[in-house]
């Protein structure tokens, strides 16, 4: 593999020979170029005209990469833990390992999910942070994302109602006043300035966030063009606590303070009926189905075809190793099709199609990300990912490359992953990290 070469100022790199995913169909034998961290073209295979040096590698399946828009990165020294408990219980448990995080543990853990989810195919991460007064951790985690080259919209914890129950408010070990947190998130926004790191505010859930929390948040998000990311109907509890405690359900108390708009991301949503799906769909909100942590939790099922016919904005989430175990994209988006067939008794649901859409796209309006449908395309940032069937003989013969990825691909096919025109994964490796060092580093945590 060669390094990337200079075309004036701006780096170019080329895919040679690649069948790519692009306009809803696979196009064999295409070159495709990059320069400048962008997708500059797709064009027929013509080796004379393909400097070797700036060929990447040649030939194997190109697609963008996924966009895993939920997940918990600390948790990925946390696998296993409180296992077959009810979520609240399983909650507290997250929540002493929480507290007791350090900024080296943060920045082991924040290393290991982003390669795991690297080697995946996964380009951007969406972390949802639980608060946490350390600028430390937050330094640590920040640093994480940069050495491991992983795109990242990064939700800082934010919670303004103290309950050590979780039932109607937050950790309180773990909170602090509202204008300290926001105080940081600017602090968090100028050490990310020019980077493919983002800052994003993220609220644990409607239980952990007062009504003039929602106005002061929403205000501050909207000002600086931010999103915002809650975790909602993961279960029943959300109605339950806020029909309690406001008079209404979960949906209709956001709505009721003006919490539902277009940057907001609505994570689980497996207990959202028609009428929040007519709400979120109306006032624009997006969901990040996490398929695997419902099963494993045993939430349920999201309605992700009923919400798909709304026109409510779907992308697909691991969530933390805490309640997935892996940070395996390629898995969660197998799954994600397979969930819906069974629960609905249809073969012909959520297809490669449909799934690749959702998986590298489906919410990215709300998170401030380039809209990604129907794959590759010139002019998008080049996040991309080139995978090889021939790594695996258990993904051969390939009838059709795309059913192939959804029904067989593991991260054991992914061979490249660019992020911004940078290679960050190559022959399955990262090309940043000492993987074997890491791995006995990892492996020596308690």
């Amino acid at each position: 593999m060669s390094d990337t070469v200079a075309t004036g100022e701006q780096s170019s790199s080329v895919f040679s020979d690649v069948a790519v995913y692009t306009g809803g169909i696979w196009l064999e034998h295409q070159d495709v170029r990059v320069v400048g961290g962008v997708v500059e073209s797709i064009s027929p295979h013509a080796s004379s005209t393909t400097a070797a040096a700036e060929s990447i590698s040649t030939g194997g399946y190109l697609i963008p990469g996924f966009v895993n828009t939920h997940t918990h990165l600390q948790q990925s020294l946390m696998r296993g833990i409180a296992e077959c408990t009810p979520l609240l219980e399983w909650l507290l448990a997250v929540g002493e390992e929480s507290v007791a995080i350090t900024p080296e543990r943060a920045y082991t853990a924040a290393v290991a999910a982003s390669l795991e989810m690297l080697r995946s195919g996964t380009t951007t991460v969406v972390e949802h942070m639980w608060p946490h007064p350390s600028t430390e951790v937050h330094g640590a985690v920040i640093q994480a994302l940069r050495d491991t080259g992983i795109r990242a919209v990064l939700g800082r914890g934010v919670a303004d109602r103290p309950d050590a129950t979780r039932k109607w408010g937050f950790e309180p070990r773990l909170m602090q006043p509202l204008d300290e947190v926001l105080d940081h998130v600017e602090h968090l926004r100028e050490q990310t300035a020019d980077s493919t790191i983002t800052v994003a505010l993220a609220i644990p859930n409607p239980r952990s966030v007062t009504e003039s929390g929602m106005v002061t948040l929403r205000e501050f998000a909207q000002e600086r063009d931010m999103s915002v990311m809650i975790h909602l109907l993961e279960t029943p509890t959300d109605d339950v606590m806020c029909l309690e405690h406001a008079g209404l359900g979960a949906v209709e108390y956001l709505d009721s303070n003006g919490f539902l708009w277009n940057r907001l991301l609505a994570v689980h949503c497996v207990e959202l009926d028609d009428v929040g799906q007519s709400i979120l769909a109306e006032r624009g909100v997006a969901v990040s189905h996490n398929p695997l942590s419902n099963m494993r939790l045993g939430s349920g099922i999201a309605p992700i075809p009923a919400m798909l016919d709304r026109g409510v904005g779907v992308g697909l989430g691991v969530d933390g190793a805490a309640s997935n175990d892996t940070q395996d994209m390629l898995e969660t988006f197998r799954i994600g099709a397979y969930l819906q067939r069974a629960a609905h008794k249809r073969a012909d649901l959520m297809g490669f199609e449909t799934m690749l859409d959702i998986a590298c796209g489906g919410a990215n309006v709300a998170l401030g990300l380039p809209e990604v449908i129907g794959g590759v395309s010139v002019g998008a940032p080049a996040d991309l990912t080139l995978v090889r069937f021939d790594r695996d003989y258990a993904t051969l013969p390939v009838r059709d490359p795309g059913a192939s990825l959804l029904t067989t691909g593991s991260r054991s096919i992914v061979d490249v992953v660019m992020v911004d025109g940078d290679v960050v994964i190559a022959d399955g490796r990262s090309t940043r990290i000492d993987e074997a060092e890491f791995t006995k580093q990892v492996a020596s945590l308690s």
